[in-house]
């Protein structure tokens, strides 16, 4: 039996993704490196995410004892959480191997049968960001899913044939950040969806004491509820933290991450307390400063930041929305109370202007026409 964390067998799961933000949620080529050794191996190990984790246990036990696969399975949620953590643990608890590709490395259905062909009987295949896998490949594993089995087209124009192929029994493990975006046909051929949710402290507390440990870091409980409030819920961001706070404890103090040496040294890279990060401040000031809390638009809000609208919609909005310190609405961007309290200065008199965000759209030309456009 070969080892259950097999390294990917084609692309790279983050290519086209170079986080340089110490709170982004996604994760860069060498800090997967990392990550492995951190990741748990077993169910049991897993920290957070207990109604996912227990659905899924029952779900292996009971194909465990029926010896068969187990249902395809389907994780969605933020990245992060530990949807790639988990599908390592189906491998490692079934102890079978597990294939790693990503949905936008499979650009053609034949790359996707040549993995099919290779796998071993009750392998698990895992594919990040399914949601992007190309059509024609999405289309050969319905029949991979249900029946094991694909058609391998030879030829082409009236000639073609489609000759039969079958494969070994073998469980997907699907993850995708978009849920919206998958097709009702891939999607109602999972046996089982999980939604991961965003981590409490408490959780990212213990998520930091077992990394620390890994780690060989010695860390106070008071060191752990910092890091852990500024993580934004994340496993991820708090272990990426942890590591940050451990090299200024090494240099800067005794190597002991106390709650002082935590504040001091998120305070270094721009972590505020509620987990904002150097660009995330930047949006709200210019939201609040340059454009009197909204309505403006993303592009007019990006080039007010010096970032592209990809950036600031995708890494900064989420998690400001979240925290409620923005609001997306028909007319463009607009920050709330909390945004202003947040950066020190006083509310607008009469409140901030969430309250046209149901209105009608503005007819053009009209007075209520919002000023920044994107």
């Amino acid at each position: 039996m070969s080892a259950p964390f097999d390294r990917s067998l084609t692309g790279d799961l983050a290519a086209d993704v170079t986080p340089e933000w110490a709170v982004s949620p996604q994760a860069g080529d060498e800090e997967r490196v990392v990550e492995s050794a951190l990741r748990p191996h077993s169910l049991h190990d897993f920290i957070g995410q207990p109604k996912v984790a227990r659905q899924l246990a029952l779900v292996l036990e009971g194909a465990k004892r029926r010896g068969r696969t187990p249902d395809h399975v389907l994780l969605s949620g933020p990245p992060g959480l530990g949807k790639t953590s988990l599908a390592l643990i189906i491998g490692s608890e079934l102890g079978t191997s597990v294939k790693i590709t990503s949905g936008p490395a499979i650009e053609r259905s034949g790359d996707l049968a040549a993995m099919l062909s290779n796998l071993a009987p009750g392998d698990v295949l895992f594919i990040d960001e399914i949601h992007r896998i190309a059509r024609p490949a999405e289309e050969l594993l319905y029949m991979a899913m249900e029946d094991f089995r694909v058609d391998v087209v030879v030829g082409k124009g009236p000639g073609a044939t489609a000759i039969p192929l079958e494969i070994n029994p073998f469980t997907l493990v699907g993850a995708t950040t978009r849920a919206g975006l998958l097709t009702g046909p891939l999607r109602d051929r999972f046996g089982f969806v999980g939604q991961m949710e965003f981590y409490e402290p408490a959780e990212l507390q213990r998520v930091l004491a077992r990394s620390a440990a890994l780690l060989g870091v010695e860390l106070t409980d008071e060191g752990s509820a910092e890091i852990a409030g500024r993580s934004r819920g994340t496993p991820r961001i708090a272990n990426r933290l942890l590591r940050r706070v451990r090299d200024y404890a090494e240099v800067e103090a005794d190597g002991r991450v106390t709650l002082q040496v935590a504040e001091a040294a998120l305070a270094l890279y721009d972590v505020d307390h509620l987990g904002l990060d150097r660009l995330d401040r930047a949006v709200l000031e210019a939201l609040v400063g340059k454009f009197g809390g909204g309505p403006v638009g993303v592009a007019t809000l990006a080039v007010a930041v010096g970032e592209e609208p990809h950036t600031v919609e995708e890494v900064c909005e989420p998690f400001l929305v979240r925290a409620g310190l923005l609001a997306r609405t028909p007319r463009g961007r607009v920050a709330t109370e909390a945004a202003w309290e947040h950066l020190g200065r006083p509310v607008p008199r009469g409140g901030v202007p969430l309250g046209r965000v149901t209105a009608d759209p503005p007819v053009p030309g009209s007075s209520s026409e919002t000023l920044f456009d994107a």
